[in-house]
């Protein structure tokens, strides 16, 4: 599939996935400081009232990447991801008629889920664009190219 996609200068193959949420403060990174003077930090992260989620788009065969990030890990989230990226690549992109998109295999992007699915196809209409959702097995999301970037793996 993969390999095909590539082959094809009107479709365009996408490798996309969300990491875990964390807390947002001041944390020491695991006690470790590359300062001359420790840093004061947080010991738990039970006070933090803010977090973040770090979604992820890479364009495999050119290696351009989006990233995009909000509080709540959701389908909504996902494609919301996807829209911003369409609206910044949108241009250099117009011969591209289908996305071919590698998703690893959360709940929040699961091909039952019908909020992610109603989502898909209304980005799906918006864009002018066919769109086929490959998934990889479950715990084998490590072999999705996104995961690969900064060392998510």
């Amino acid at each position: 599939m993969n390999a095909g996609a590539d082959e094809k200068p009107e479709t365009l193959r996408l490798s996309i996935n969300t990491k875990a949420t964390v807390p947002v403060g001041q944390y020491s990174h695991g006690g470790k400081s590359r300062g001359m003077k420790a840093v004061a930090a947080w010991d738990h992260d039970m006070r933090s009232e803010e977090k973040l989620v770090l979604g992820g788009i890479l364009e495999p065969v050119s290696g351009k990447s989006f990233f995009f990030g909000r509080s709540n890990k959701t389908s909504d989230f996902l494609v919301d991801g996807l829209e911003l990226w369409w609206k910044q690549r949108k241009q250099a992109l117009s011969h591209v008629k289908k996305l071919v998109l590698n998703m690893g295999n959360s709940p929040e992007c699961s091909g039952r889920r019908s909020q992610f699915l109603y989502r898909m196809t209304t980005f799906a209409d918006m864009a002018g664009l066919g769109i086929r959702l490959i998934y990889y097995p479950p715990y084998q999301g490590k072999y999705n190219s996104i995961e690969r970037l900064l060392g998510w793996v």
